[in-house]
This record gives C-alpha cells, structure tokens and sequence, in this order.
C-alpha cells in the first residue's frame, strides 16, 4: 500500500540490490501522492540513477512533493523552472511558486522573497540598474564593478552552499585517488542547479547583464573559502582542448575584514584587493579564442581571518551543467 510507504523500506531494498522492487514502491507511493516518495523520485530522476534522468519528470515529482508540504521540494521546484532545467526558464513561473510556498509557511521561501523584493528587477528577473564599471586594464580587460552585491546577497550566496565546503581535490590517474588540489588550498563547493536560488538566480542575471553575456554561458557558480595559509597559487582558467571555452571569470568579493587575498596579475603587476560586495571581471582568450597568458592569476595566501568568493565561469557558448560532455 503506498499508505504504508516509508524511505526505510526503499534502503533495505537497495540494500538487498532488488532495484526494480525499490523503484516500484517509490513510483507507485509518488503516484499516490506520498510526500517523500514524491521527493525520492525526483532526486532519483536529477541524479540519473537508480532511474535514467529525465528533468521533466523530476520538475513533476518535485511539484507533487511540494503540494504535500516538502519545503525543499518546493524551493527546488521554483529553481528549476527559473534556470530552465526541463524547459524554457520561467521567472514568472518560478516566483509564483515561490510565493506560493511562502503561503504555506515556508520561512525560507518568505527569507528569498524578502531578499528578491530589494532587487531592482525586471518582469524577467533581470536588473534595472547595475554600477559604473571601473577598467583596470584594457588588453586583457579587467574590470572592477564595486558594490554590485549587497551584503544579505553576499551573506545569501555564501550560504547557498557552505554545508557541501570540502578541501580542494583533483582525481590522480596514477593512484586512481582523489589527493590534494596542487594549485588550489582552498575549501570548495558548487552551487548546483538545484541550488540555484531565485535570489541567486537573480544574481547571475545581474552578472551576464554586466558582462555582456547571457546566463546560459554561464558554469554553476564554485564556492571558496580561504583560511590563513591558503591560497590558489598562479593559474589560467581556460581548459585546455575545450571546446566551449572559457572566455571571462567573475570574481565575486562575499567579506571583508581579512588579510591577504590579493588577486594578483602577476604578467601585469596588478594587484586587487577583494571588497565585500565588488565583482572582478576579466577576459580569458585572445581575439581568435585561443587562450591569453596574460590573464594568469593567483589568490594570494589569506594571512588572517577567512576570505569567501563565489566564482562564475562564462563560456563562449550555452552550457548545460546536465550534460558536461
């Protein structure tokens, strides 16, 4: 009975490896209504496993688990058809299923719709207005936009995924493990699709609109934080072979109150000193795409305090955290 449904049932069953069993009673419990069934589902769906990933299907179960009463179903929703997972994005869409939730007393959707209403935002989620850019330098450019964030959207950003913080890794061919980042200290995060607050979603259109970009060239947004001694020694950000290259970086400044954490230019003899709330931008290829060795930076070791800074890779085209190949 899907009445009887319960996530405990499903692990045992995963645990017995009797998949299709375990699949059958969360499909049949979420076609019923069943609150965490719902939601199982759709992580199921976005994950591609035990199920094949289907995001539409996934946006259906996360909207079944929402009108039982899954906050978290109900916040994924609404950022899933703003960032278009399964379809066209749909701001207007994704707010009224926010508001919708914030009826229902969910104290975090009512936290994001105080937050978006301080935004000055266009019918389609897009700024009104954006700060005067300072040019640092011209060949590669580099630009400075000061205060582009406010505190609470600093604070917001920051948060959106300081629960997944882990140390920096990269996977070694030779070991087959994952060790220690050689160029990056810092602990790090991503913050994925699912993630993608209407708040932060909104943020990002405020950093295409002020890059000249669109919002689809953009890769989820990676979460650094520095403590003393570390560091993101000197480094391009392009990928060498891609194919979508990465043309610019944003640097989103989230604190103050550190020492150290300079960006350094070290080909230019430019030196940036973070400020909460400033946005750095500057451009990663030459005219003819290929990568510039100018734009080689580092994060200098932070000396005191913890420094936090949120950085939005833009490619040259569309990208689709879904489908990195």
């Amino acid at each position: 009975m899907a009445s009887d449904y319960s996530d405990a049932s499903v692990d045992q069953l995963l645990q017995q490896r009797d998949v299709s069993a375990a699949v059958a009673l969360v499909e049949k419990a979420s076609a019923a209504g069943v609150r965490d069934a719902c939601f199982r589902l759709a992580m199921w769906l976005l994950a591609g496993a035990p199920i094949a990933r289907d995001l539409p299907r996934a946006i259906e179960a996360l909207h079944g688990a929402a009108l039982a009463g899954h906050a978290d179903a109900a916040l994924m929703e609404a950022a899933l058809v703003a960032n278009g997972a399964a379809a066209t994005p749909d701001w207007a869409r994704a707010l009224q299923l926010l508001r919708a939730a914030a009826d229902k007393a969910n104290a975090v959707a009512r936290q994001h719709l105080l937050l978006l209403d301080e935004m000055a935002l266009s019918d389609a989620g897009h700024p009104l207005t954006l700060p005067a850019p300072e040019v640092l330098h011209d060949a590669p450019r580099i630009v400075r936009l000061p205060k582009l964030l406010t505190p609470a959207e600093c604070e917001h950003l920051a948060m959106s995924a300081a629960d997944l913080l882990q140390p920096a890794m990269v996977f070694d061919p030779k070991t087959n493990r994952m060790v220690n980042h050689p160029v990056r200290t810092s602990d790090n995060a991503v913050i994925g699709p699912t993630r993608e607050s209407l708040v932060v979603q909104a943020i990002l259109r405020r950093v295409a609109a002020a890059t000249g970009t669109d919002v689809g060239q953009g890769e989820p947004v990676s979460l650094l934080r520095y403590s003393p001694g570390q560091q993101y020694r000197p480094h391009l950000d392009t990928i060498n072979g891609s194919t979508n290259q990465r043309i610019k970086t944003v640097l989103l400044y989230l604190n103050e109150g550190f020492a150290g954490g300079e960006t350094r230019f070290e080909l230019l003899g430019i030196d940036v000193v973070a400020r909460g709330g400033d946005a750095l931008v500057f451009d990663n290829v030459l005219e003819d795409g290929r990568p510039d060795p100018r734009s080689r930076h580092a994060g200098l070791p932070v000396r005191a305090g913890a420094k936090w800074v949120a950085t939005r890779w833009i490619r040259a085209a569309p990208y689709s955290p879904w489908d990195q190949n």
